[in-house]
């Protein structure tokens, strides 16, 4: 019993890891042909805020940045940074043709000098009125926006984003500064 389902669960992985993976793309014009090189095609895949950047079946759309929050929640309910939390405002369209999850813990953040940071979705829940915000399906044509955070060391600074439409796509960047 305990071999099936193993085996259940690496074939899903496996179907995940093909099926998974959109194309990337931005609202960007210029494009990456195959002789492009490859300062260009990283250009092509970078956008800033308030501009739309595709990856697989979501358009986002950063809308703002908020670091140097200490507390998320209310007085009764919350969270408290490590550090220092980063409120990352973004508008996520299905442009797909099927429902997708938006699942803010594929979402990641990048320091200047190439540090990692991955979002907290405990915090999340509290920094979003509407804790159904990146939980439920969106349908094709239909967007939500929603807070995604990132608990951060007090000093450091954002540099970037890289939003992902599932945990295997190939992801798009976006420029915070």
């Amino acid at each position: 019993m305990r071999k099936t389902t193993t085996l259940a669960l690496i074939a899903t992985a496996v179907v995940a890891l093909g099926c998974g993976s959109g194309a990337t793309d931005t609202a960007s014009s210029s494009g990456s042909g195959e002789g492009a090189a490859k300062g260009e095609e990283k250009a092509a895949k970078t956008a800033k805020i308030g501009q739309p950047a595709r990856d697989g079946k979501f358009e986002f759309t950063v809308k703002s940045s908020k670091c140097g929050v200490a507390k998320v929640g209310t007085d009764l309910l919350g969270e408290k940074a490590q550090g220092q939390f980063c409120l990352i405002t973004i508008n996520v369209k299905n442009i797909g043709k099927e429902a997708q999850m938006f699942d803010g813990s594929s979402q990641k953040a990048y320091a200047a000098d190439g540090t990692e940071y991955s979002s907290d979705t405990g915090a999340a829940i509290y920094a979003n009125k509407n804790a159904e915000t990146f939980l439920n399906d969106i349908n094709p044509g239909n967007q939500v926006t929603g807070v995604v955070v990132f608990d951060i060391p007090k000093k450091a600074k954002l540099a970037k984003l890289e939003l992902h439409d599932s945990p295997f796509s190939g992801g798009v960047e976006v420029a915070l500064s």
